[in-house]
């Protein structure tokens, strides 16, 4: 008599790189024999790879811990991610979660599941730490393969507990890099995504950031690549020659943060509003429709009024393709808890209130000039109409209402209109119909 699969339920909060480890762990259970099935359905294995940047985050991360509880009080919850390295001895002591694997010991979590159900003593500080052994993930959550790169951070802005959670700058082999590429493009990828915590700098031996991009772009195969968030600084100018290249998209989302000098100055930034304006520049002459999106941070203690004016009139000279936006959270252990002039909480939340607003009218009026021009959109959804649903080269959301297009495909669209809802969505028509 065969065995009876377990089941194993995942989910993701946080940013590129958790969604990155989080295919390639659900893609080692599946071959492990184990069922993957739906956050929300019944499991005998949750895993939560959770976020702790702000205190939304932490609290997001909680919601989904407790969630497993009414779910299936028998299974076995796995806590793991950046939240689990900052709390981990808070975490430990919840009653409701059985295992708290923080991110060095991530890559082991699989054989942590199947010493317990082994009836063994799974201690996860005991297993190997590697934070870049996963494996190629040949089927994921997305038509997108999140390539990492690169983990931790040297950079220790005042702000930020990443160097505490994700530990000091390492960047994994180029040859390593190129073989899960080439492996994911033979498992059918169209589009590769590099990720990590700082990938603007990569370096390994004669390898930095722009070379090996460089060397990414000549794999052959029939796919392009997108670079995820990245820090304006660790690369030079000439590295936006790269953009020539038909295999790499036009789309980068360089962290802001503000655009206020004095404020980047006591976030500990490594650049200029000065300087990012220029790279802004840079990229629009070279590239007139390239989608440059950022993140801000409104209400970064000390931040006058006239700061978060600077930050809303280099928003508007920019014209950026989407902005994610947060409210300053105070981060335990940071240099900012202690500093002088915190913002009170309702004017952060006013502050964030006006750069959504802003940010909203940038997004359309981008997004409204590509009306008459044309996309590659790779489908990566069909809907319950038969109509397909991509993102172009610029990353941008197309609908296509027409049938018979196949997920996970190349199309070249010419966009007739922008259907505005609560995230405005291209409509494109395919070439020559």
């Amino acid at each position: 008599m065969s065995r009876i699969m377990k089941k194993v339920a995942f989910k993701t909060l946080g940013c590129r790189l958790n969604l990155y480890e989080t295919d390639a762990l659900a893609s080692q259970f599946t071959k492990g024999s184990y069922e993957l099935v739906d956050f929300n359905a019944d499991a005998d294995v949750y895993v939560i790879n959770t976020c702790t940047v702000t205190n939304q985050s932490d609290q997001k991360s909680r919601q989904v811990i407790n969630l497993t509880e009414r779910l299936n009080p028998d299974a076995l919850t796995v806590v793991t991610g950046c939240m689990a390295t900052n709390y981990k001895q808070q975490l430990t002591e919840n009653k409701n979660i059985d295992y708290v694997v923080d991110n060095d010991h991530k890559t082991s979590l699989l054989s942590i599941v199947d010493a317990h159900f082994k009836g063994e003593i799974a201690l996860p500080d005991s297993f190997e730490k590697d934070v870049f052994n996963y494996a190629p993930a040949d089927e994921t959550f997305h038509t997108r393969s999140f390539i990492k790169i690169q983990d931790g951070c040297d950079n220790f802005c005042t702000f930020c507990i990443v160097p505490k959670v994700r530990g000091r700058a390492i960047s994994r082999t180029p040859q390593d890099i190129f073989d899960n590429i080439k492996q994911v493009v033979e498992f059918g990828y169209k589009e590769i995504v590099l990720t990590g915590v700082n990938i603007g700098r990569y370096t390994h031996g004669d390898h930095n950031f722009e070379k090996l991009v460089e060397e990414i772009l000549e794999i052959p195969g029939d796919f392009r690549v997108r670079i995820s968030s990245i820090e304006p600084d660790g690369y030079s100018e000439s590295f936006f020659r790269l953009f020539q290249h038909p295999k790499l998209t036009p789309h980068m989302h360089i962290c802001l943060q503000s655009g206020s000098e004095d404020v980047l100055l006591r976030m500990r930034r490594m650049y200029t509003a000065k300087e990012f304006l220029h790279i802004a520049s840079k990229l629009r002459s070279d590239y007139p429709d390239f989608n440059l999106t950022t993140d801000i941070i409104a209400g970064f203690p000390g931040e006058s009024k006239e700061d978060f004016q600077q930050t809303v009139d280099l928003m508007e000279k920019i014209g950026f393709g989407h902005v994610h936006t947060f409210k300053y959270s105070i981060r335990k252990g940071t240099r900012a808890e202690r500093m002088e002039g915190h913002v009170p909480e309702k004017l952060k939340t006013e502050r964030s209130r006006i750069v959504r607003q802003k940010a909203d009218k940038s997004k359309l009026a981008y997004r409204q000039s590509f009306i008459g021009k044309t996309q590659t959109i790779l489908v990566e959804t069909i809907d319950k109409d038969g109509y397909a649903k991509g993102y172009g080269e610029h990353y941008l959301p197309v609908l296509v209402k027409q049938t018979g297009l196949s997920r996970n495909s190349f199309y070249r669209v010419t966009i007739i209109n922008v259907m505005v809802s609560d995230e405005p969505v291209l409509e494109g028509v395919i070439d020559g119909n």
